[in-house]
């Protein structure tokens, strides 16, 4: 191949990742959210050297997602469980970062346990036009407010071209998968009712919903709005006994996702297209040994400090034009 053309392929591809951080709060207790565990006298000892510790790992991963296919770092990342902008400033800021000078969205939402999703952003190749949050209304057994994370909407344009990101941090099934599911169904709902007032503005949006949705890619809530709105879903591909980016109870699952709509299939030279998509599973990421060996290398298991990454893996895909 000659070289030069290499090159040129190569600065016209862009990676776009989702990354589950697993609990990136900062040191301080919140009076306004469920945080107290993760402070330097809780149980867990959560103190400013491990926090330091927790932000260069996050960054170096980000900065290494997609980098073989494109040879750069991503120019969209979506972030779930950060619990401010305070700790999205010094992970765009840290070591392995500050080079790309990244910026972000982010809103604080409701969510109990002060946990948010965010847009961290390559401002020189990503133009934000526009920004919203979205709540989800469910109820707890006595009637009352049972607050969750926001869906955020992100508007901006990438290599000239209008996309829509969608970002989503669907309801945990820890109470249960059956008990819960009416959560992460309001979620979906949600979602659809974005999808269809940005195409009804205009149905040729280009729209990437991402997020741990907590249910894999052909779980009910997820493959409706995939099947309803005529979107792909790389990730149902990636799924398989001994691979994913969660593994609950030596399981795997692909709670983690990123689809779209099929324009993003369009070949005109003018306009984005998909290129490919995978689990960033780099053997850093995962645990080296014992019982949990390949599964994802964690901070905490429990209360048990183990100084690794995060609880899930990254997923991305890539873009040229």
């Amino acid at each position: 191949m000659n070289s030069s053309k290499k090159d040129s392929s190569i600065f016209l591809s862009h990676t776009i990742a989702f990354y589950n951080t697993e609990n990136l709060f900062d040191i301080y207790d919140s009076e306004k959210t469920i945080d107290s565990d993760l402070t330097p006298t809780a149980d867990k000892r959560w103190t400013a050297k491990r926090f330091r510790k927790k932000i260069n790992n996050i960054g170096f991963t980000i900065a290494n997602i997609g980098k073989d296919e494109t040879n750069k770092h991503p120019a969209l990342i979506g972030l779930a469980e950060v619990e401010n902008g305070s700790v999205i400033n010094n992970l765009i800021l840290s070591s392995h970062l500050k080079s790309y000078n990244y910026n972000y969205v982010h809103y604080n939402s409701k969510d109990e346990r002060g946990i948010d999703v965010a847009l961290v952003f390559d401002p020189s190749v990503f133009k934000v036009e526009s920004s919203q949050p979205f709540s989800i209304k469910l109820f707890n057994n006595a009637g009352k407010p049972d607050y969750t994370r926001d869906i955020l909407l992100v508007t901006g344009v990438l290599e000239g071209v209008k996309i829509h990101i969608i970002l989503n941090h669907w309801s945990s099934r820890r109470a249960g998968t059956k008990e819960t599911e009416h959560k992460r169904l309001a979620a979906s709902n949600k979602v659809g009712e974005i999808i269809s007032n940005l195409k009804n503005t205009d149905n040729q949006s280009k729209i990437i919903v991402m997020g741990d949705f907590n249910e894999d890619p052909f779980s009910y809530n997820v493959k409706r709005l995939v099947d309803g709105f005529q979107l792909y879903n790389p990730m149902e591909k990636l799924r398989s006994y001994s691979r994913g980016t969660s593994n609950h109870n030596r399981q795997w699952n692909v709670f983690d996702q990123i689809f779209f709509t099929d324009n993003l299939f369009n070949p005109q030279e003018s306009s984005l297209q998909f290129e490919n998509a995978d689990i960033f599973d780099a053997d850093f990421l995962k645990n080296p040994r014992g019982k949990y060996k390949g599964t994802p290398f964690r901070t905490y298991v429990g209360k048990k400090y183990h100084g690794g990454y995060s609880d899930h893996f990254p997923v991305y895909i890539t873009l040229k034009k």
